[in-house]
């Protein structure tokens, strides 16, 4: 069942952190309020639920946040280009996800990052629990299947991510597909030799980048191309705003700035790899 979800300002008073509700309730008095949520988002309206991950200090499930905004209006498509994390070298060239009417759908060599969620869990999961890095190396561990660091806290807390909108897209189409590729991952049995990765997984065929350009391709875009994905992401935005002949598409572009916290390092752009998509980005940079 759905939690229920609080709305309020987020209040701090010395070691307590409460919603303030607008008829004066104390929403989530007394419960764990993760420090990066303190950090940013105190003394403004926000939203929070719990979620059935707990916490390993405390053992009550852990508190998800995220700032209140306005529904995009439906149907809509979001392609996000992350920046890479340093100190990972898995994700030197960045990593891509895709938005389809409020469902994000992420594709990893990780088995447990094959997923689909809610724009709340990809961006803004506190660095708790299992979704922490682990407090002695810095990074993921799962030495202990019992309380495991995977390292995946909300993803606007890790990196900038840069954000390409299309409506007009066929996007129950685009659902199906990608339902159908997560389907796929998960019936596929774990590689023997690398416990907890996807046995398929390839940067050249099946990667977050591929999956999505198939994804693309079975809208009937077959000249989008791309394997790495700011290369891929450069070449989609290109099309869209320079070549598409479909009046029906709009195209709009912005950037999602990290928010810093203690737990990540800031991201970094990774290279673009083709030199025409150099070319292309040259172009698009001045739009």
């Amino acid at each position: 069942m759905e939690e229920s979800v609080y709305k309020g300002v987020l209040t701090v008073s010395g070691e307590a952190a409460f919603l303030a509700g607008a008829d004066g309730t104390r929403h989530l008095e007394g419960e764990k309020i993760w420090s990066g949520y303190k950090r940013h988002w105190t003394g403004l309206p926000v939203s929070a639920r719990r979620l059935h991950q707990k916490d390993y200090e405390t053992g009550r499930p852990i508190i998800i946040m995220w700032p209140d905004a306005p529904a995009v209006p439906k149907p809509f498509v979001d392609l996000y280009f992350n920046e890479r994390l340093v100190g990972y070298p898995a994700s030197f060239l960045g990593h891509m996800a895709v938005n389809v009417n409020g469902d994000i759908f992420n594709f990893s060599h990780r088995i447990n990052e094959n997923e689909v969620m809610h724009p709340e869990e990809y961006f803004y999961r506190p660095a708790l629990g299992e979704f922490a890095p682990h407090p002695e190396t810095g990074r993921d561990n799962v030495d202990n299947p019992q309380r495991p660091y995977y390292d995946k806290f909300g993803r606007l807390f890790m990196r900038t991510v840069h954000v390409l909108r299309l409506t007009g897209l066929d996007t129950a189409t685009f659902s199906r597909f990608f339902d159908h590729e997560l389907d796929v991952i998960r019936s596929t049995p774990p590689d023997p030799k690398r416990p907890g990765e996807y046995a398929n997984f390839s940067v050249f065929t099946r990667s977050c980048a591929t999956i999505i350009r198939d994804g693309f391709r079975t809208l009937g875009f077959d000249e989008i191309r791309g394997i790495l994905p700011r290369d891929l992401f450069v070449n989609v935005a290109y099309h869209f705003l320079k070549q598409s002949k479909s009046p029906s598409i709009k195209v709009s572009c912005q950037t999602y700035q990290q928010l810093h916290v203690e737990e990540a390092m800031p991201s970094a752009m990774p290279p673009l790899v083709n030199p025409f998509n150099r070319w292309k980005s040259r172009i698009l940079s001045k739009l």
